[in-house]
């Protein structure tokens, strides 16, 4: 079984990704970008979904040092953000594959994982 990490301060949008994902995933979760690290590092996920937006080490902090680890460098990461399109393209230019903007809902984030984890589908 595939192992998916949600990164995000606000439990209700984890909450919505991980009911999304929890009957056909192992689903991780992390309130912010140092306890998602730590817990990126000890159980390498397959795909992570990254709240740009974070108190202390936020999304783009994140995604930098995920990208500097080389267990975890090729680890597809998600954005995720309720701010505008250019914040999400600005997390892509610093190293995530790809954004989704919220609100999210199951058919989304279904479909962003068929496009990131084909094989499952």
């Amino acid at each position: 079984m595939k192992t998916i990490l949600i990164i995000d301060d606000v439990p209700e949008n984890r909450d919505v990704i991980a009911v999304s994902l929890e009957d056909d995933y192992r689903v991780l979760q992390a309130a912010d970008g140092a306890e998602g690290l730590a817990v990126a590092e000890q159980d390498k996920p397959d795909l992570i979904f990254l709240d740009v937006s974070m108190p202390g080490m936020g999304g783009l902090e994140t995604i930098a040092a995920l990208r500097k680890h080389h267990e975890l460098f090729g680890v597809p990461v998600i954005a995720i953000t309720a701010h505008s399109v250019v914040s999400a393209r600005r997390a892509v230019e610093r190293g995530c594959n790809d954004f989704m903007l919220k609100p999210l809902t199951a058919a989304k984030i279904r479909d962003k994982l068929a496009e990131w984890l084909p094989e499952d589908y």
